[in-house]
């Protein structure tokens, strides 16, 4: 049986442009190879954005008041990927593809209470081996400051609140798609939300290989007949070239896998050097503190206070 797959990636303002014209096909040249030209015209929008994600982001910001503080490093969209393996879009057809896809996007506007507004784009694309849904929004939260005012604000941090929120997420979409109709299992449980969407499509030809695997042994062919064993001879090269191209993917999945766990193994080396010279700073702050009150004459807690104060 098929997966129902739903997977995150956070975005920050400076990946907009990048994103945009990739998930509308707006480049010229695609380092993806499984990419098919010629069948842009198969793809098409739930949502269809009526200029950039970056001035969509900007329109919505002023249109609902959004609150929340941008910086550089703020991720300010998600994006979700939709999909499943290729039999089980081949199995259900191309009006329950597109049923399945659009109970996905009404999954998303109504997840977490977001809303469809806040959805800046809900592009398929089935110019690629799998059809597969780009889903990208604003994690916008409903919540009150601190005078007690209802306030819409964007926050990813927020949004995905929770250690579990992944897991949440895999079991809400997982329910909602079943209830639909479609007869799936319930995705990968783990926080698997920063696989690229290259990668993903590799791992589910693990189905394909499977399926192929459980099929009819093939049986031994009457040898008098000559025709028959041209023709068998034929079906049997096809068939060997497709094993050898789901072989070659499952390679190219496994080095990508390793590559990203290396990529997390520097990232906490990465993470424990910050820290330490965050350590290291601290101590230095504290150390310059504990001279300015000495000079002024002035206890240390007292001077934090007043400069606390002084910034705010």
């Amino acid at each position: 049986m098929s997966y129902a797959i739903i997977r995150n990636q956070n975005y920050k303002k400076d990946n907009l442009a990048g994103l945009y014209k990739h998930n509308e096909r707006k480049n010229t040249n695609y380092s993806n190879k499984d990419i098919n030209s010629d069948n842009f015209c198969k793809n098409y929008s739930l949502k269809k954005p009526n200029t950039t994600y970056t001035n969509g982001l900007k329109r919505l910001q002023e249109e609902n008041r959004l609150q929340g503080r941008i910086i550089k490093t703020t991720n300010v969209t998600c994006e979700f990927i939709v999909t499943s393996d290729k039999e089980f879009f081949e199995n259900i057809g191309p009006e329950e593809t597109k049923r399945y896809f659009k109970t996905a996007y009404n999954f998303v506007a109504n997840y977490k209470n977001l809303g469809e507004k806040y959805i800046l784009s809900a592009k398929i694309h089935l110019d690629e081996t799998t059809p597969h849904m780009h889903l990208v929004f604003l994690p916008v939260v409903h919540t009150k400051d601190e005078q007690g005012n209802e306030i819409n604000k964007i926050a990813c941090s927020e949004y995905w609140k929770g250690k579990d929120s992944y897991k949440q997420l895999q079991d809400n979409f997982y329910s909602y798609i079943t209830k639909a109709g479609f007869n799936l299992r319930r995705g990968n449980s783990k926080d698997n939300e920063h696989i690229p969407i290259e990668t993903l499509k590799d791992i589910t030809e693990y189905e394909n290989i499977k399926f192929e695997m459980e099929k009819t042994p093939i049986k031994e062919l009457d040898t008098n007949n000559m025709q028959m064993i041209v023709t068998q001879n034929k079906k049997l090269i096809k068939y060997c070239n497709m094993l050898r191209g789901y072989y070659i993917k499952s390679i190219r999945a496994i080095e990508k896998c390793e590559q990203i766990q290396q990529e997390n193994v520097d990232l906490k080396h990465e993470n424990e050097s910050l820290k330490e010279k965050n350590n290291k700073l601290n101590n230095y702050i504290n150390k310059i503190f504990e001279v300015v009150s000495s000079i002024f004459k002035i206890s240390k807690d007292k001077l934090i206070k007043e400069i606390k104060s002084y910034i705010k």
